[in-house]
């Protein structure tokens, strides 16, 4: 453990020593400082004092990399790659690399899988079709790399009219995955579908691929298309026409979201996610300022079409929440999500369990400041896998069930990208994704972990630089019992950034 060069010490009351695992940070140089915030327990007998201190805390005058460890934080590894770089991280909780991937292609989303190896989507920052690169979230390709840093499986769509998109999830029981993939109709075939807006339209689409298939065509074994679940109110001569707020179980070709970026994307899916005790995916449109759920226990031909699978609705909406207005229903009071992120189930035994959880990005939308916050929605399934809908037409609930904002609002704010990941101790650790920055809250909102990504498009940092493009999508944490980590070392290798020197030691 390297001496700092100035720090101060707290005293408060606690009794043990057992928290701590002693663990340093290798650093070469004193631009930085720590401060430790401990704890002590002191007794008198017979005349002999003792003395037990307990650091609970260590907080850095950094710029980039580690700002704050305590011993409130969860204890595991965080996971990120970034826009603007192409390496893949994964650092402890004192801000060490402990694994690191290579690609050549920078990154949205990154999951170390049970197998040790890790799954990531790849920006080409091109197309065949340039169109593709103005909505934002373009990828074009996803990879799958192992333990040993080589590249095991990829797979590509990068056509003249689809191209895959911002997230990826893997299905550990079939060792299938998910991915988004926007699916371009020509200007004729949206007015055939009743749209009005006279130009082109892109769908969305989930495809799921078996890495193990022989060839690209033999790979795909399901696919859901939200073109086959359209409803339009402006010509009653077509087959998909209806009344909308009659319909929330489709979805209206008409709807204007707000803040859309490119207008042959009306809908903008940002994030996929596997239930597999429901059979079930949630997916997150931006633009309707809502999150999807939909059934994955029907075939393919089943999902084209409004019946079938466990559910016996096909490919049809199951549950949709967050901006009633979409489907013609409340106003702009019933409005809960705001261009929003990385809707996902938090996981079985964490608190909130089975709850969707977003990164709420803008919900002052239309107020005078910005800030964004960390919502929970109870979709209050039934234990088969049905929801139920609203007298007046809506779906529940009409409150979130846990929202995290700081202290002063305007502190935590991301316009776009991001994310949010609940951990085994109740904690959640978010992604500020337009800044780098990571942070880790308690369910009481208490910041007990922060990071600044110290690497942008120029390579990493020194320490004292300020990042310019360090943009992270995605981040994920896992706790040291994760089964994936066991086929690393795991051995902490010095900090991203040049020029680090502080005290840091990792809690249990």
């Amino acid at each position: 453990m390297l001496l700092n060069t100035s720090f101060f010490l707290r005293y408060l009351t606690i009794v043990g020593l057992s928290a701590l695992a002693l663990v340093g940070c290798n650093s070469d140089s004193s631009s930085s400082s720590t401060a430790e915030v401990t704890t002590s327990d002191s007794s008198t007998d017979d005349d002999t004092d003792t003395s037990d201190t307990v650091v609970t805390e260590y907080e850095t005058s950094n710029t980039i990399g580690l700002l704050l460890n305590s011993a409130d934080a969860q204890n595991g590894y965080t996971l990120f790659g970034g826009l603007r770089f192409n390496q893949t991280y994964l650092i402890d909780n004192c801000g060490e690399v402990v694994q690191s991937w290579d690609s050549d292609y920078s990154t949205m989303s990154a999951y170390l899988l049970e197998n040790g190896n890790l799954l990531h989507t790849a920006r080409f920052e091109s197309a065949v079709n340039s169109e593709f690169l103005e909505a934002g979230g373009d990828s074009g390709r996803i990879e799958i790399i192992n333990e040993q840093n080589e590249l095991e499986w990829y797979y590509e769509v990068n056509t003249d009219t689809q191209f895959m998109h911002h997230d990826v999830e893997y299905i550990e029981s079939t060792g299938t995955v998910l991915v988004m993939v926007w699916n371009k109709h020509s200007a004729e075939e949206a007015a055939a579908a009743g749209y009005t807006g006279g130009h082109a339209l892109w769908s969305e689409q989930i495809i799921e691929l078996d890495p193990t298939a022989d060839s690209a065509d033999d790979a795909i074994i399901w696919q859901w298309d939200s073109w086959d679940h359209m409803v339009q109110d402006a010509d009653y001569s077509l087959d998909n026409y209806g009344v909308i707020s009659e319909n929330p179980q489709l979805i209206n070709i008409n709807f204007e979201g707000i803040d859309v970026e490119y207008e042959a994307d009306p809908i903008h899916m940002n994030s996929v996610d596997y239930n597999e005790e429901l059979d079930q995916i949630v997916i997150n449109s931006r633009n309707f300022s809502e999150f999807w759920i939909i059934d994955h226990s029907t075939t393919t031909e089943e999902a084209a079409s409004h019946s079938g699978g466990t559910r016996g609705k096909g490919g049809d909406i199951l549950f949709r929440w967050g901006n009633p207005q979409a489907y013609d229903m409340g106003d702009e009071d019933d409005q809960k999500l705001y261009l929003q992120h990385d809707a996902y189930w938090i996981d079985e035994g964490y608190t909130h369990a089975g709850q969707i959880m977003v990164f709420n990005n803008q919900p002052n939308f239309y107020g005078n400041t910005d800030y964004s916050t960390i919502d929970v929605i109870d979709t209050e399934v039934s234990d088969a896998g049905d929801y139920t809908i609203n007298d007046d037409g809506t779906y529940g609930p009409t409150e979130f069930t846990w929202t995290y904002t700081a202290d002063n609002p305007t502190d935590f704010y991301a316009t776009n990208i991001s994310g949010a990941q609940r951990l085994p101790n109740g904690n959640t650790i978010i992604d500020e994704g337009t800044t780098g920055t990571f942070f880790e809250v308690t369910s009481e909102g208490e910041v007990v972990w922060k990071y600044i990504t110290p690497i942008d498009q120029n390579g990493a940092l020194t320490q004292g630089d300020s990042p310019q493009n360090n943009f992270v999508f995605r981040i994920n944490k896992y706790t040291p019992d994760f089964i994936g980590l066991s086929y690393y070392s795991l051995e902490a290798n010095g900090t991203i950034e040049d020029g680090s020197d502080y005290t840091c030691e990792l809690f249990e």
